[in-house]
């Protein structure tokens, strides 16, 4: 029988990612990931390339380049998650997000791509979270100057796609 992993305890994580946490309104971590990954890859099949390339204000992302921010932000919270749960106590840096996007060239890129390399990483975090018994789960580590769990950052990916899909509701696609 498969594990259910568990909305996180307060001290298994700090403020500085309690507000994705908190969007996170999943009893279980993997049916909240794959809930979601149906959700945004039908959403996005459904939109045309003048939308994906839509900005909602100068400045700001399009929303090809959002997709790929989520998916840079996934396989980096995944590492995180790898680390920690093997019991590596390295501090890990945070990133800079603005800086990934222009690299990216992810208006440069077919759609399809995109989705496909989205499907690949959400299967991956999926199933590597998958792997975690209860011990690897409560491991802990520092990540961005803070101390977080393996669960956290599996609730972090997935109230940090949630904040972003508000945001692509809100001010995209209105």
């Amino acid at each position: 029988m498969a594990t259910i992993i568990t909305y996180p305890a307060a001290d298994e994580y700090s403020d500085n990612v309690g507000n994705y946490i908190k969007e996170a309104k999943a009893d279980d971590l993997i049916e909240g990931l794959t809930a979601s990954y149906s959700y945004i890859a039908g959403l996005m099949q459904g939109l045309a390339e003048e939308q994906l390339l839509h900005r909602y204000a100068p400045g700001k992302w399009s929303i090809k380049e959002l997709l790929v921010h989520m998916l840079d932000a996934e396989r980096i919270f995944s590492y995180r998650a790898l680390r920690f749960a093997r019991q590596d106590r390295t501090a890990l840096p945070g990133f800079d997000e603005n800086a990934y996007v222009s690299p990216s060239k992810a208006d440069t890129r077919d759609i399809n791509s995109i989705l496909a390399e989205y499907t690949a990483v959400r299967t991956a975090t999926i199933e590597l979270f998958k792997s975690f018994d209860e011990e690897a789960l409560n491991q802990k580590g520092i990540g961005s100057g803070s101390e977080i769990s393996v669960r956290a950052i599996g609730y972090t990916i997935l109230g940090h796609e949630i904040h972003h899909l508000r945001i692509l509701r809100e001010r995209y696609l209105v």
